[in-house]
């Protein structure tokens, strides 16, 4: 096949999901104009970063691509005279800062193709609709039976998917719809395990699964070709939409903010839940269930894109589960994803945040308790319930299925093998995602926690502690050095003192002088172990150590001594 021969675009490493942050880290005046230095990052490492320079006209333009979402934006206004002052430039980064704020931060403008490309021109700047209309060309080569029709423009969120209205020539009045995508981060498959599982699909056979008329891949891409609904999906159900206007339009900014009759809710969710677990039995890895994916036949729900996993595409809610690590199974990112689609069914938006605090008043508490189970706070850290639990919930457990169509989707084992890797390829991914995340957030914690007010304040009483401590336990050990110090004097000098034939002479305060006492009786020996040197008279040397004493004591000075608030009753009392 022609398709097969020369792909134009290799595997695409980069996950369009990822995140993108902004900041104006400075402006500067060039022939008459100005222009803002901006530092762009991706995703959490402050390495995945770079710079751009951009205008205001760039900003207006750039404001004037996203006008057709129909948000009030806070795009800073144009000045024509003065807009060179330094406070005016000022003030106007301020609310460029503002405005990049609020784009980067909603989910649906963040990922459209003219935020891309103004963020990080040199990962988008190819012409993705070109090359789609290159592969499809390619394709007719081998298949002249389909005719394009037109291009469906921007109707998908996806910036390296491509939707085409087509027709059979011989049956001009059916119309089918053909999308085209790259392959992405997430393809573990080997590309003839690909293309035996892209063509698989049409073979495909199940009440609640949107019937595909062909399907087939390459090295690179795919594509794949659906019966055309005018009614649309589910999501334009809920917004009120047509289905050919393009993705901002449609979602952004509804007219009518309403949701869905309880009955329906009901009976869309038992379905979604149905087939969501009908692929789980069949180990087909999934994750892609929103509202978009889910087209409308009536009264029945059948859901889109089932290649969009065999090809490694990103989850449109991946910015979302990331941020929990309980949620690190496919199936389980599917029940995640089914609590955003069930919030939308019954409040007619997408949650403000997730994880959600408290849920506005629904038409029944039951649908409320199945959203607490997935989308509360305790379930993110407890981990999501699995699809069959749900199922056995009282909104959905007494709802009659009445579609009888036979279910039909042969996997073989080989295949069914290469599946089983693949998805815990794309788990294992997911994984070190949320734990780099984790860290990140942990570490952000701490610094944002160091540097606060109350913590510097603590700090402070802290060390000033430490050092009133340091200074007592300084002061202290100066104390104990001298009290040895004079402990070591006193027992050297009163030692002859403690021996029962050397008395001491009464001491009479104010007597300015001790007269000599008598000779006493001959001293013993002294014992071996005291270190007094041996002399040929006793006598000699007794007399010696008590005169020493006795001057000793009338050079005494009670004033010179230090004050301090040591008691030592060690030293011989004197009275």
């Amino acid at each position: 096949m022609a398709f097969m021969e020369k792909p134009l675009a290799g595997k695409v490493l980069l996950d369009d999901t990822a995140p993108l942050s902004a900041v104006i880290e400075a402006s500067q005046t060039l022939h008459s104009h100005t222009e803002y230095i901006i530092r762009v990052q991706r995703g959490i490492s402050m390495e995945n970063s770079w710079q751009i320079i951009r205008r205001y006209s760039d900003f207006d333009l750039l404001n004037n691509s996203l006008q057709v979402s129909a948000l009030s934006l806070p795009f800073p206004p144009k000045k024509l005279i003065g807009n060179m002052d330094r406070e005016f430039i000022a003030e106007r980064q301020k609310g460029l800062q503002n405005y990049l704020n609020v784009i980067t931060s909603n989910h649906i403008l963040s990922n459209c193709e003219p935020v891309k490309k103004f963020l990080d021109p040199n990962n988008y700047s190819v012409n993705y609709t070109e090359i789609a209309l290159q592969h499809v060309s390619m394709f007719f080569r081998s298949e002249p039976k389909w005719e394009v029709v037109e291009p469906l423009k921007d109707i998908g969120w996806r910036i390296r998917k491509k939707y085409f209205l087509m027709k059979i020539k011989n049956q001009p009045k059916e119309r089918l719809a053909l999308s085209w995508a790259d392959l992405g981060p997430d393809k573990y498959l080997s590309d003839k395990d690909l293309q035996c599982a892209v063509k698989l699909l049409s073979s495909c056979s199940h009440p609640y699964i949107y019937k595909v008329t062909f399907a087939t891949a390459s090295e690179s891409s795919a594509l794949v070709i659906r019966p055309f609904n005018e009614k649309g999906t589910l999501k334009d159900l809920i917004y009120k939409a047509k289905p050919k206007d393009q993705f901002l339009k449609k979602y952004c900014n509804p007219k009518k903010i309403q949701g869905l009759e309880i009955h329906q809710i009901k009976t869309f969710g038992r379905q979604i839940l149905e087939v969501v677990k009908f692929l789980h039995d069949k180990g087909f890895p999934y994750g892609h269930l929103h509202a978009s994916n889910v087209m409308l036949d009536g009264d029945t729900c059948r859901l889109l894109d089932l290649e969009n996993s065999l090809l490694g595409l990103p989850s449109f809610y991946r910015s979302y589960f990331t941020q929990f690590r309980k949620i690190n199974t496919l199936e389980a990112v599917d029940v995640h994803c089914f609590g955003h689609l069930l919030y939308e069914m019954t409040y007619g938006r997408p949650p403000d945040s997730v994880p959600v605090d408290s849920f506005p008043p629904a038409p029944s508490m039951s649908v409320v308790t199945v959203l607490e189970s997935i989308l509360s706070p305790e379930a993110m850290k407890n981990g999501m319930p699995t699809v069959s639990r749900l199922l056995q919930m009282p909104l959905f457990s007494d709802v009659l299925l009445t579609n009888s169509e036979k279910t039909q989707f042969k996997i073989p084992t080989k295949l069914k093998e290469a599946l089983k890797i693949a998805k815990e390829c794309i788990e294992k991914r997911l994984v070190e995602e949320q734990k780099l995340i984790h860290q990140h957030r942990r570490l952000t914690r701490a610094q944002s926690h160091h540097g606060s007010e109350e913590e510097k304040k603590r700090r402070k009483i802290l060390a000033r502690k430490k050092s009133k401590r340091s200074a007592f336990e300084s002061g202290e050990e100066q104390t104990m050095k001298y009290s040895n110090s004079n402990n070591s004097a006193g027992s050297g000098a009163s030692s002859p003192l403690t021996s029962p034939s050397s008395p001491v002479p009464p001491f009479t305060a104010g007597a300015s002088t001790i007269p000599s006492p008598p000779p006493p009786p001959a001293v013993p020996p002294l014992p071996p172990n005291l270190d007094v040197p041996t002399q040929s008279d006793p006598q000699l040397v007794n007399n010696t150590s008590r005169g020493a004493l006795l001057s000793s004591i009338q050079n005494f000075q009670k004033g010179a001594l230090k004050k301090t608030e040591t008691c030592d009753y060690s030293a011989p009392r004197i009275s």
